[in-house]
């Protein structure tokens, strides 16, 4: 524990208080530790006291200020001084970073991170966080060690261990954290959605079991290490249902809108996901990802309802708690921002309890990408300009839907730039959709558009 922190923070929250003086009347009486109707320095005094043991008789229950489960510590003195002055992280309107799940693995091969004029980039999360961020995503994998090794060379390595390392830098610098758990030992998307290794063998009634306590267990050992998530995303692009069985299975048990046929299984998992997360992190959010934007174009008569509708209309029917619908949206696989802005529609106007992010998007700066559907680069060439013009779209757009809170850039922080190919590359290809230059390892002007958002 560093004193010096906390002092710090009680003297500044002093001085400025001298001028200012706070009544928590009119808002959330968090915060309001000795329960005199107010949240100034007094608070901040008996919350020290607590924290160093030269105050016994006040609760540490109403002390925890961040709501993590743990004992109070710096981070809850944090959270008061946002309170006092309005900047509280707890409940911001919206939401705006990227997943960063490859961030250490770069840092740890030396990843040459600059600035737009060429100057090192020493400190990556403060870099971020003077771009305007304020949360980030996190995925976690059961056993990567049992991917392959093409999945390795993808990105696929976030396990318990690393994820809680990465998470708690994220929650030290403050962010908020989405932790994305895909319930599989390597990804998780619509085309594949494997069982994990070592539960092959367990029968469905065993698996029900098995996901509540494997997702029980990774979000104690989260708040253990500091690293307690504000958002879980109970699966990865879950359109067609999770754990469908082992690589290479006959029996796939996949989940089709049209189609009864393995609902009642795949809503009994995800109720089980979720009860864990109720119980072990009551403060954070549920999101339940999809990718299903691109099937708002493909309803007709025959099929007079599109797949992202069915599937939240029976996450309703099947009476699944949740709390935000996540989307995956790529324009070069998902179609115009029509698409997008239709899906957004459907969700405001059939499920308006819902609140709504874009958990993953992107756009290529340079090499477009050959197995793309859609082809925008006259809208939004393959340019560094023509990447920033594309976040100030999605932006724009998203800017007109009140239900939509988060905005989140897909891989921003893929850099290969001089890393020698036979013993520092990260991965086996290079991403060219992220927000520095794999050629110069300059960050792109994109970035500076998603603060927009927030």
């Amino acid at each position: 524990m560093n004193r010096n922190i906390v002092k710090q923070a009680l003297l500044a929250i002093t001085l400025l208080l001298f001028f200012q003086d706070v009544c928590c009347c009119a808002q959330s009486t968090k915060g309001d530790i000795n329960a005199d109707n107010y949240v100034n320095t007094t608070d901040v005094t008996v919350l020290y006291n607590v924290i160093f043991g030269t105050d016994v008789s006040t609760t540490k229950t109403i002390c925890d200020i961040n709501g993590d489960g743990g004992e109070p510590n710096t981070t809850d003195v944090t959270e008061l001084y946002n309170i006092i002055f309005g900047t509280s992280g707890s409940d911001p309107t919206r939401f705006v970073g990227g997943d960063i799940s490859l961030l250490p693995t770069y840092e740890e091969h030396n990843a040459n991170y600059n600035d737009a004029d060429g100057n090192h980039i020493s400190d990556m999360l403060s870099f971020f966080a003077d771009a305007g961020w304020n949360t980030m995503r996190v995925r976690l994998f059961v056993d990567p060690s049992k991917a392959t090794e093409k999945e390795k060379m993808q990105g696929v390595r976030q396990d318990i261990e690393y994820v809680k390392a990465l998470g708690k830098r994220i929650k030290d610098k403050g962010f908020k954290l989405i932790l994305d758990i895909h319930y599989s030992d390597s990804w998780a998307d619509p085309a594949k959605q494997f069982t994990p290794d070592a539960w092959a063998s367990l029968t469905d009634a065993q698996l029900y079991i098995k996901i509540y306590d494997y997702t029980k267990d990774v979000l104690a050992q989260m708040k253990d290490a500091g690293a307690t998530p504000d958002f879980i995303q109970t699966g990865n692009e879950i359109s067609y249902g999770m754990l469908w069985g082992p690589v290479g299975s006959s029996s796939l048990k996949k989940c089709y809108y049209n189609s009864t046929a393995n609902w009642e299984r795949f809503v009994t998992l995800l109720k089980q996901a979720t009860k864990a997360c109720r119980e072990e992190c009551p403060n954070a959010k549920i999101i339940l990802h999809t990718e299903r934007v691109e099937s708002m174009a493909n309803v007709n008569d025959s099929h007079p309802v599109s797949n992202h509708e069915a599937f939240y209309q029976n996450m309703a029917t099947y009476n699944v708690d949740y709390d935000i619908v996540g989307l995956s949206y790529y324009p070069y696989y998902h179609g115009d921002t029509d698409n997008l802005e239709s899906a957004i529609r459907v969700i405001e106007n059939k499920f308006p309890t819902k609140k709504i992010m874009i958990v993953e998007t992107g756009y290529f700066h340079k090499y477009y990408p050959n197995d793309a559907k859609y082809d925008w680069r006259t809208l939004w060439p393959d340019t560094d300009a023509g990447q920033q013009l594309y976040a100030t779209t999605i932006v724009g757009i998203l800017n007109n839907h009140s239900s939509v809170t988060g905005l989140f850039w897909w891989f921003p922080e893929a850099n290969e730039y001089m890393l020698n190919w036979n013993t520092q590359r990260v991965t086996d290809g290079w991403y060219n959709a992220s927000l520095w230059d794999n050629e110069t390892g300059k960050v792109l002007p994109a970035i500076n558009e998603l603060k927009g958002f927030k």
